[in-house]
């Protein structure tokens, strides 16, 4: 189990937990959260939880947290596995060590080079 106190405005970045599912429980304040589900449909799935609320994420699909008010948030996680992993999206596409073509992430991305180039820039 994990606590996690969410600055105002604070942000769980999209991730996921490869070999765990996650049960999520707000404590403090009112967090959105979503995650979308895998291929073909890609749905996503979201809402603002309030204090005493319980969230599900099912395992390997990406999700991520956001305090939505002015004041602190605070929840409690568990996960179904002691050794869940954790992909940050971001970090893992654009941070990669040795990088990712930035002629690959532009067509995954249907972006211009230079776009994939500035995003790479920041990790």
């Amino acid at each position: 189990m994990v606590r996690i106190d969410y600055a105002p405005w604070g942000l769980n970045p999209p991730h996921t937990h490869p070999r765990a599912t996650e049960i999520l429980t707000v404590l403090e304040g009112s967090l959105l959260v979503g995650f979308v589900t895998s291929n073909p449909d890609n749905r996503f799935i979201t809402k603002v939880l309030k204090k005493g609320d319980v969230f599900v994420f099912p395992v390997g699909l990406v999700h991520f947290q956001q305090n939505v008010g002015n004041g602190y948030a605070v929840a409690i996680a568990a996960l179904s596995s002691q050794n869940p992993g954790a992909i940050t999206i971001a970090n893992a596409l654009f941070g990669a060590n040795p990088p990712i073509s930035g002629d690959i992430l532009a067509k995954a991305f249907q972006v211009d080079k230079s776009v994939v180039d500035t995003l790479q820039s920041k990790f």
